[in-house]
């Protein structure tokens, strides 16, 4: 939460003193209410301030936490008409790109934001942040399966590799099986099955770096904490 007159300076409407005359003369609105006293906080993801019936657009960088549901495109927008993330989020919000990518069928932690540098330290392989899965797989997983998966499955011309992986549990027809990914090429997953011959019917994302989806819902969001941020960022 930040102070209201601070927000709107930040934001680039006015200095911090003009910011406060604006408030006292009743020039803002928060979320729809008129507001003419000083000391109100808001919180700069979620709220909607404007000033004079604009909306207020926050130069500050946002960090967003989703969870992607099946059947939605990690992109801006789709020629094909086709869902994408960012229908998910507030409409406001087009700066906002997805960090990395999971597969349209595939589900689960997706971050988004509009800091460049943030992405880049996310996605580069030379940072190696940690993915980690869990995938259904149709049929039962044999233990050579999870050895092939380690010493790394050849697919579309390059070698592909898990740092980890185990089976969860099992059903007569399914296992779960959990996969850790430093590099998150395209659907590497399925590609990795795919050459042992299995297919997998479920893919879900559940951390990355030392963050997990935890009880986030399928098309919900929030806001990544300061902590968080830093967590994910190595050092320089």
């Amino acid at each position: 939460m930040v102070r209201l007159q601070k927000y709107l300076a930040e934001a680039g409407v006015a200095s911090r003193r003009a910011a406060e005359k604006l408030i006292l003369n009743g020039h803002v609105r928060v979320n729809g209410r008129l507001i003419r006293e000083l000391g109100g906080k808001v919180d700069p993801v979620k709220d909607a301030v404007e000033v004079d019936g604009e909306l207020v657009k926050p130069r500050r960088k946002l960090y967003i936490a989703l969870h992607k549901p099946p059947r939605y495109l990690c992109t801006r927008s789709d020629p094909h008409g086709r869902r994408t993330v960012l229908k998910l989020l507030p409409p406001d919000w087009t700066v906002l790109y997805p960090v990395g990518r999971l597969d349209y069928e595939s589900e689960g932690l997706l971050f988004l934001t509009n800091d460049g540098d943030f992405a880049l330290r996310l996605t580069h392989p030379r940072y190696g942040v940690r993915k980690v899965y869990e995938a259904v797989i149709e049929g039962k997983v044999e233990r050579g399966v999870i050895r092939k998966i380690l010493a790394g499955v050849e697919s579309e011309g390059e070698v592909l590799k898990a740092l980890a992986a185990k089976v969860l549990s099992w059903t007569d027809t399914h296992t779960l099986v959990q996969v850790e990914l430093a590099e998150g090429k395209n659907r590497e997953v399925r590609r990795l099955f795919a050459g042992c011959g299995l297919e997998v019917v479920r893919l879900v994302r559940t951390r990355i770096g030392p963050i997990r989806i935890g009880e986030l819902r399928p098309g919900k969001w929030r806001a990544l904490t300061d902590n968080e941020i830093k967590s994910l960022l190595p050092p320089t």
